[in-house]
């Protein structure tokens, strides 16, 4: 193999379109309805009824979906919501969007998942919500967090409905990754009070944007009544959709709330509900793709991320590695020479006090040695349905001779 005359051209994170998907947006667009309508109430039903939760509302972003949720429970303004600060952005800044505070929270030392302890200190009488992230796929250690929560219920001061029938700091997970993944034999999505996935196009089930937002039954709330309140909340708060109006004479509508544009066409709902009929297959073959990288790197002594185990089951998104004792340079080095070999690598994630943004907003990565000690030789591989055993043996051989030279 020589890195520098690439057998191959091997993508990221490509979609996985086949002519299903083409059949079922054509059939959408020769309806001549193309915005929400019968498409999206179906995809939410068939998602409701896999994850086993009440309701679901799809919009056009995970994004647009965490920040709905945290809406409903009238976050804003005064409150505190925490999150881990080894994450993309969006975990984070819904926070920002609904004028809370954003409180960051390390990772535990030697892994991605937050540090739980820490998690439980930063929880006070302000704090409303916590947005932990199931990352590669991989589901948080929702035990901990829900026992964290009991033990500091009696900070906690409700404001408005949602958050006085829950009784407690709510769990609106990020389940961008997380679409398929098991958690103690429950589905994510059954598990957390919210949970939001994403559809965009380099997620393992795409819409090319979009999310949708599920949750579990709160007890003195009508779930109806839920799903009623996102609608106005992502169509200008309008009382009757465009399927509605379109109703013989029913044209006439009021403005309840002068609110948001998020909503998920039947487009994107019909390339959803194609990768649906598909989507037992791809995660079969995204934990076989797993398993043979497993095999070939674990004895070279490179970290994995553990996708399967007796108490979860991921959803296989993510493969990230790390090199033993690597600096930031060289990790950097190995991605360029993975790149040379054709391969597209990349990293999750650099953390949010490393952004400008974040910065500005006061955080320092200083404060967050775990995440950075994470983020300095992380590299994630392609891990997709289009690749083929070929791909995925040439990647292996590529990665494992360029990392030898570190190790």
């Amino acid at each position: 193999m020589n890195e520098y005359n690439a057998k191959m051209n091997i993508a990221f994170s490509p979609p996985d379109i086949s002519e299903l998907e083409v059949e079922y947006v054509s059939e959408v667009l020769r309806s001549g309805w193309i915005t929400t309508g019968p498409k999206t109430k179906l995809f939410e039903k068939k998602i409701a009824e896999w994850i086993g939760t009440p309701r679901c509302v799809c919009l056009n972003s995970q994004t647009a979906c965490a920040e709905m949720a945290l809406r409903l429970l009238q976050i804003g303004e005064g409150d505190e919501v925490i999150t881990t600060a080894y994450t993309y952005t969006a975990s984070a800044s819904v926070i920002a969007h609904v004028g809370a505070k954003i409180v960051l929270v390390d990772c535990q030392k030697g892994s991605y998942e937050m540090d739980y302890d820490a998690m439980e200190e930063a929880i006070t009488e302000r704090t409303k919500a916590i947005i932990p992230v199931d990352y590669g796929g991989v589901p948080c250690d929702y035990d901990r967090i829900f026992k964290a929560i009991e033990n500091k219920k009696s900070l906690f001061k409700p404001n408005g409905v949602f958050q006085s029938a829950l009784g407690r700091v709510a769990v609106v997970a990020d389940g961008a990754h997380a679409f398929g993944a098991q958690w103690n034999g429950k589905m994510v999505g059954n598990v957390a009070d919210f949970t939001n996935y994403s559809f965009h196009a380099v997620k393992n089930l795409t819409v090319a944007e979009g999310g949708a937002m599920v949750w579990r039954h709160i007890d003195g709330i009508d779930d109806d009544k839920i799903y009623h309140q996102l609608q106005l909340f992502s169509l200008h708060g309008q009382s009757k959709d465009a399927l509605a109006k379109n109703q013989l004479g029913a044209w006439e509508y009021d403005i309840v709330g002068p609110w948001y544009k998020c909503n998920m066409t039947d487009i994107m709902a019909a390339v959803g509900l194609a990768q649906f009929e598909r989507y037992p297959n791809m995660l079969k073959r995204r934990e076989e793709i797993i398993a043979r990288y497993d095999a070939a790197f674990k004895p070279l002594g490179i970290e994995v991320l553990p996708h399967y185990t007796e108490k979860y089951r991921s959803s296989g998104h993510l493969y990230p590695t790390r090199i033993p004792n690597i600096t930031l340079e060289q990790r950097n080095e190995i991605i360029v020479k993975m790149a040379k070999c054709g391969i597209a690598c990349n990293v999750h994630y650099k953390p949010l006090p490393m952004h400008t943004a974040y910065k500005k907003l006061g955080f320092d990565i200083t404060d967050y040695p775990n995440a950075y000690e994470r983020f300095v030789n992380e590299i994630t591989l392609p891990l997709h349905t289009c690749l083929t055993d070929e791909q995925v043996d040439y990647i292996i051989e590529c990665f494992c001779e360029i990392v030898k030279e570190y190790i």
